[in-house]
């Protein structure tokens, strides 16, 4: 498959370079959407126009859905009017109103000055809803049948107005809008006689979200129950709309990203990588900088407060970056797993007892480990091998205690921290390593010096 896109991607410019439009047209023609997209990011600008107007009108649409908003702009404004008029009412609704909600407002008013009045219309239905909300991502086209409809009405009804919709395997059961049941064409075919109702099939127990359902929620929906659509439904019961299963594919992926980057200390970003300039990434990455390091003074102040014992056991000091280190991580393993439980929809605020109760157990093995691993690197390496004599076994036991302990606390704080910033309306991913580690730092920092003086001093 890769040698084939190799090939593909020196074709298709050689081709073009040569005018060969009609073979051009033939091959782009048996390529997937997204293959297309990924040889159009290949291409120089200039030469995208000219690409893009040789593919059909359908999978024209459908290339110019999956394309960055840049590359979109960039088509619109060589685009005629009829040209946009085509593509925009073409596209599907909930496409169409991401389209509208990416682009500057001078392209805003051209897309909608060419799409049809009911795109329009459909458009602003779903812009008015909040961002991240069920009924931002949603489509409007969708399957309605009637209770009272035969199967035989039923699959007409689909074969005519089917063409247009977003997608015809799941069907809805309405009547005056209000969601009664759902029927499958599965169903509609295997009923026992064309004359069956649809009443008669159709299941009762939908399952359905509100407008105003946050998307990580409903895109975890389609996780546990494998649906291929979600209905949506307004405060009063009645369908407003679908989200497909390929529109939860994008909030997982996206919604995924997001936790990712504020889990490395760093504000979301609406672009990728490679779309983002020097300057974009400074600002998604210079506050989170900023305020660990004034967080960070804490640190300092506990060392400075501690300076008189560090002066008479100066050894110790070799012993606070594998501590701290160690410490950082053990709560950012605990964080990480917690948050990714919450997020997965595992864990709730009433389980805060039990994730406790398995930290603990964990942080034992793991402290207890770690403490015999580090008094046998201490006492061997340190000691022998490095010839520091102002090692002590006393002095070792300080450090592998303190190991312990460290581990301890740090994976407690690590899955806790979470789970309250869940319960007060917070980001969990917020709560994860820059932050604990933070935090674990001074804590570390404070039961080392508390265990020295109690053994060494």
């Amino acid at each position: 498959m890769a040698a084939q896109d190799v090939m593909v991607g020196k074709t298709i410019p050689a081709l073009l370079e040569g005018k060969k439009y009609q073979t051009l047209k033939d091959i782009l023609t048996t390529m997937e959407p997204s293959d297309i997209v990924a040889v159009f990011e290949d291409m120089d600008e200039e030469k995208i126009p000219l690409l893009f107007r040789l593919l059909p009108k359908e999978t024209g649409a459908e290339v110019f859905a999956e394309l960055d908003p840049d590359w979109q702009e960039l088509l619109i404004k060589g685009f005629s009017d009829t040209e946009l008029h085509e593509v925009v009412n073409e596209l599907y609704v909930d496409d169409a109103a991401d389209l509208v909600d990416e682009m500057p407002a001078n392209v805003v008013k051209r897309i909608l000055a060419q799409a049809d009045p009911e795109m329009r219309k459909e458009i602003n239905e779903i812009l008015r809803f909040p961002d991240n909300s069920a009924g931002s991502v949603m489509t409007t086209e969708y399957v309605s049948l009637r209770p009272r409809m035969t199967v035989a009405e039923a699959i007409i009804r689909i074969r005519r107005t089917g063409v247009d919709k977003e997608t015809i395997y799941t069907c809805y059961v309405t009547e005056e809008r209000k969601l009664l049941g759902v029927v499958s064409v599965k169903d509609l075919l295997l009923a026992p006689d064309d004359d069956t109702a649809v009443c008669d099939i159709m299941d009762e127990n939908v399952i359905s979200v509100s407008t105003l359902t946050d998307q990580e929620e409903v895109a975890q929906m389609f996780s546990k129950y494998n649906f291929l659509a979600l209905p949506v439904v307004d405060s009063g019961g009645r369908m407003v709309g679908i989200i497909t299963f390929d529109d939860a594919m994008d909030i997982l992926e996206e919604e995924t990203t997001e936790d990712i980057e504020k889990m490395a200390g760093m504000l979301p970003s609406e672009k990728t990588y490679l779309k983002s300039s020097a300057l974009d990434l400074f600002r998604n990455r210079i506050p989170w900088l900023a305020l660990l390091m004034v967080s960070a003074t804490f640190t300092g102040m506990i060392i400075t407060g501690f300076e008189s014992a560090l002066a008479a056991q100066v050894v110790l000091t070799a012993f606070i970056p594998m501590l701290m280190d160690t410490g950082g991580n053990s709560g950012s393993q605990a964080s990480v797993t917690v948050i990714r439980a919450l997020s997965l929809g595992e864990l709730e605020f009433r389980d805060v007892p039990k994730v406790i109760w398995k930290e603990i157990q964990t942080s034992v093995l793991c402290g207890v480990s770690l403490a015999f691993i580090c008094f046998a690197k201490i006492m061997l390496f340190d000691r022998l091998v490095l010839g520091n004599t102002d090692i002590t076994v006393m002095t070792a036991f300080v450090v592998c205690f303190t190991m312990a302990v460290t581990v301890l606390i740090a994976k407690l704080v690590g899955c806790t921290l979470p789970m309250i910033a869940k319960r007060i309306g917070f980001d969990p991913a917020v709560m994860a390593s820059p932050f604990i580690t933070t935090i674990v730092d001074a804590l570390s920092l404070l039961i080392y010096f508390g265990i020295a003086n109690a053994f060494l001093f």
